[in-house]
């Protein structure tokens, strides 16, 4: 059963990948191409309550997040945002970032925070036929966490 930020995020339907410990969503307001959510499905509200499992498979998900994301998006950095202010539930906030703007069906992705920290706004909020492409081409390319 998904937690309360799995369902806020979209899940299942913006779900990439999920694991025994951890759900891969993309993420519906985009700050920049290929931003997701990674949401621990432990009923865990502090990072330190995390079980070691759940560490573990973390390792493996983040492999699995950057391989993905080369790939899609050929970023330059990437951040991990860990905010849990309005969703208590553990759960980072994955950006690529980079320099310019990728463009994908046809709309482009400006990292508008670049070089700086991440801009979270403006965000683009793709159409339901863009965003379908984006999660096809995403769920393509996820190899697999091993977990």
């Amino acid at each position: 059963m998904p937690n309360a930020t799995e369902l806020k995020f979209g899940d299942p339907q913006t779900r990439i990948a999920q694991t025994h410990s951890w759900t891969v969503l993309l993420r519906p307001r985009q700050p920049t191409l290929g931003s997701l959510v990674l949401v621990c499905r432990e009923p865990v509200q502090a990072f330190s309550a995390l079980s070691a499992a759940a560490f573990a498979d973390l390792q493996h998900v983040v492999q699995g997040v950057e391989r993905m994301l080369r790939q899609a998006v050929d970023y330059e950095r990437i951040n991990y945002l860990m905010l849990m202010m309005v969703d208590p539930d553990v759960h980072f906030h994955v950006i690529p970032r980079y320099s310019g703007i990728r463009r994908f069906a046809d709309i482009d992705y400006p990292d508008a925070g670049w070089p700086g920290p991440p801009a979270l706004e403006p965000a683009v909020v793709p159409a339901a036929d863009a965003r379908a492409a984006l999660l096809a081409r995403l769920r393509a390319g996820w190899v697999g966490s091993g977990a």
